[in-house]
């Protein structure tokens, strides 16, 4: 105890005289590494055509699915990549169902442009971040993180649903009334086109408000565009989601490669047990709507910290969901501005945090690496996400004790 004290001072000590040395060299490195990565994948959603390479590759599938979809083809049985429910082909109609696939490139980078623009904006004003170093730090983590490069160069789902998402939980965490509940269910059901990737934050909606309602209007706006998708298809309703189950059911033993990492079906697979791959994940699933319950009235940002990085790991995942754990780096960045000297929290999420950033950085090119180097790679990710979840479930129950004794 006396050692890790001794540590925690030269830690407080060392970044009261060099945090600005360290905020500049890190704000430096990450805005060329932003620059270079957004700059050359913008370049390939909208402008690389050239045959055989992964360019706008999702967007080219999403946007097949979405005419055939509303042509009334049968999307899940005709394409094996349509592994979306019917709800997400409403949703991306507007970006893909009505211009030729190269506008649609276009307006989809223009859509990715601003809704990262309105992310860096979210997570700047709920940092904390009161000094201009910290604001500028905080705003080029999503800038400069992998996974928002890539996601955006292939077309991927992640960047322009989870501003949605975030916006829409502040929103219901703070405000209450009609209006904001509508609001708060039409944003969340537009981060639901990628259920995989957004249903874990559902129990926050159920459970963190107090009430009902947000929910319900969720459900029912839900069930209301599937019908309605459901519309333009010949096979009843059942039929399709039954299609979909198993188009969908079948991604993690279908997609091979190393992309696909740090997530309880790549795990069970590799153990040699990929029939526990649902019940494995409902079980997590379950636990954590558990434990958002019991710890409903704590602060929003642990909530949202723990239920991200569960999100990552309980279902089958590739590389570009990793913006997920942007949302545990800012609940640590939160946790790091503690001004609390007999709190060794603060250092800590603080170092934790350096270390994620780094992770972040490093290029995905390095999974192609032959081993160990690849497993290096997803294993040290996987190990720094665990070491973050188990720091953000132990700041949560120091919290609710805190609580219970006051």
């Amino acid at each position: 105890m006396k050692f890790a004290g001794s540590s925690t001072s030269i830690l407080r000590t060392f970044w009261a005289k060099h945090s600005t040395m360290v905020l500049t060299f890190a704000i430096a490195l990450m805005a060329v590494l932003g620059v270079m990565k957004l700059g050359e994948e913008f370049w390939r959603l909208i402008l690389d055509w050239a045959p055989g390479t992964s360019a706008a590759v999702d967007i080219k599938f999403r946007y097949k699915e979405v005419h055939l979809w509303f042509a009334g083809k049968p999307v899940y049985s005709e394409l094996i990549v349509a592994v979306y429910p019917p709800e997400t082909y409403v949703i991306l109609w507007p970006l893909l169902g009505w211009l030729a696939l190269a506008p649609a490139r276009c307006l989809w980078a223009i859509t990715s442009v601003a809704t990262l623009l309105w992310l860096v904006y979210l997570v700047v004003k709920e940092s904390n971040a009161d000094k201009p170093l910290e604001r500028v730090f905080v705003a080029l983590m999503p800038l400069s993180m992998n996974a928002t490069a890539n996601g955006i160069g292939i077309g991927q789902l992640p960047v322009l649903l989870i501003p949605a998402l975030l916006a829409g939980l502040l929103l219901l965490h703070r405000r209450s009334g009609w209006r904001e509940d509508i609001l708060v269910a039409a944003l969340v059901l537009i981060a639901l086109a990628k259920p995989t990737l957004t249903v874990p934050f559902f129990w926050i909606v159920l459970f963190v408000p107090g009430r009902l309602r947000p929910a319900i209007l969720v459900i029912l706006g839900y069930v209301a565009l599937t019908i309605f998708a459901a519309s333009f298809q010949e096979p009843g309703l059942l039929s399709i989601l039954h299609d979909w189950v198993d188009s969908a059911s079948a991604v993690p033993i279908r997609v091979k490669g190393v992309s696909a990492y740090g997530n309880l079906h790549i795990w069970l697979q590799t153990l040699g047990l990929p029939e526990w791959s649902l019940p494995a994940s409902l079980l997590v699933l379950v636990a954590l709507g558990f434990w958002i319950y019991l710890n409903r009235h704590l602060d929003i940002w642990l909530l949202l910290g723990v239920t991200a990085i569960v999100a990552r790991f309980w279902t089958y995942h590739r590389w570009h969901s990793d913006l997920l754990i942007l949302l545990p780096m800012i609940t640590l960045f939160r946790i790091a501005k503690q001004d609390s000297s007999a709190d060794r929290s603060a250092v800590i999420a603080g170092v934790l945090l350096a270390i994620t950033v780094l992770a972040m950085f490093a290029p995905y090119r390095v999974l192609y690496l032959p081993s160990p180097w690849s497993l290096l790679f997803t294993g040290g990710h996987a190990i720094v996400w665990i070491v973050m979840l188990i720091f953000l479930l132990y700041q949560a129950y120091q919290k609710k004790n805190r609580t219970s004794t006051t």
